[in-house]
């Protein structure tokens, strides 16, 4: 049979068919392969920059797809884009959602150019949807292995900040105790030689300075044990909102004199603290002369407070001139400050931090250069006892009591 023998020889019977789909699979799995362990390398690369993995990632997505001459890649993650050169949207995509926490954070994208002469119907493989679903799931890892990271490192930060502080505040609060005595000798020896008949107007004077002297250093130490947290704080129901609109209303013709506008958002249902209602406007008025002193060219200061399940917050904002890292770290530090000599002691921030530690309650800032600062001020929400409860008119109950 002649010519069965030659169809045997130069046609392709099924065999062959079948061969080239596999050599042909073949070859897309190796691409897959080779796709994802490149994106396993960079991931895994110690001193690459989260931006530099993904723009390095995005450049390894085209050439693992079938049509690897007209695809293009993009990778978004928030306001971030990383692209491949030359991207361009076309009418056939692929997408897979980048999913952190189950919240969405961006996509990872796969265009075919509209016009490149692509076979007609869907140009994509399944295996690709798998591969594109695993890649997004590989930059979420990444993304959420390096915020994880960042986080450890910042609390890192603020252990070491703390102990630091805890150090300080032992030594501030011992060179204070050893001396307020003999500070109070000098100011009570002061006052008496004041009262003597018949001292010279020259002397009277002197000795009213070495007085007033001693009611100022007095005043160092007072805030030096604040700061160390010595003294139990009062306890008594204090709403900030009521501190804020009421109390600090004197600063309205401050903030006008200095070209600030001061701006209330007040959550009307914000719920009591337990605190010293002296010193939490001691709190509140030393952020806003901070940040009256941080705009001396007129600005906007914020005050916001709000609450959620277990907190009250302030915050303190300002369009000033921001802060360096390196003052950040510092900040909470006493006597520290970027300030002249004449405009503070530097104890302004440090007995602020003083004060919202001794009530429980934790402060953070966030600040950048040329746009401002934010002071955030969390305070534990007030619990009411069974008595405050039984008397709230507000919502009358029946209250019995519990005896045994």
């Amino acid at each position: 049979m002649p010519g069965k023998k030659t169809e045997g020889v130069t046609g392709r019977g099924p065999s062959s068919g079948r061969a080239d789909v596999s050599r042909a699979k073949l070859r897309e799995r190796v691409k897959e392969l080779t796709c994802l362990y490149g994106i396993s390398q960079a991931a895994s690369d110690p001193d690459l920059p989260l931006e530099r993995k993904l723009a390095a990632i995005v450049r390894l997505l085209p050439p693992a797809w079938q049509y690897p001459g007209r695809a293009c890649a993009r990778i978004v993650i928030g306001e971030q884009v990383f692209e491949t050169p030359g991207f361009r949207e076309g009418a056939h995509r692929q997408t897979a959602p980048i999913c952190i926490g189950g919240r969405s954070r961006g996509a990872v994208e796969i265009h075919y150019r509209s016009g490149c002469g692509l076979p007609p119907g869907h140009p994509f493989l399944e295996e690709e949807r798998s591969l594109i679903e695993n890649i997004a799931g590989q930059v979420a890892l990444m993304i959420e292995n390096e915020e994880a990271e960042a986080a450890k490192s910042e609390l890192r930060k603020q252990l070491i900040r703390a102990d630091r502080l805890a150090a300080i505040g032992q030594l501030a609060a011992g060179v204070a105790h050893e001396l307020n005595e003999p500070l109070n000798t000098i100011l009570g020896f002061s006052q008496l030689a004041r009262k003597t008949p018949g001292l010279p107007a020259q002397a009277y004077n002197d000795i009213k300075k070495i007085e007033e002297a001693s009611l100022h250093a007095r005043n160092i130490i007072r805030e030096l044990l604040i700061f160390a947290r010595k003294g139990k704080p009062g306890s008594a129901p204090v709403n900030i909102n009521r501190v804020v609109m009421d109390e600090l209303s004197l600063f309205d013709a401050l903030c006008a004199k200095s070209c600030v506008e001061l701006r209330r958002v007040i959550d009307p249902d914000l719920p009591e603290i337990t605190a010293d209602r002296s010193q939490i406007l001691q709190v509140v008025s030393n952020l806003i002369v901070n940040a009256l002193q941080a705009m001396p060219d007129g600005g906007l200061l914020t005050l916001t407070t709000s609450f959620d399940a277990s907190s009250v917050f302030l915050e303190v904002e300002d369009t000033g001139a921001g802060m360096s890292e390196e003052v950040r770290e510092r900040l909470f530090l006493p006597f520290f400050t970027t300030k002249d000599v004449d405009q503070g002691t530097g104890l302004g921030l440090p007995v602020v931090h003083g004060i919202v530690t001794s009530h429980g309650g934790e402060i953070r800032v966030r600040s950048e250069m040329g746009k401002g600062t934010c002071f955030s001020v969390a305070f534990p929400v007030r619990r009411k006892n069974n008595q405050e409860e039984c008397v709230d008119e507000s919502r009358p109950k029946q209250c019995h009591s519990r005896r045994g």
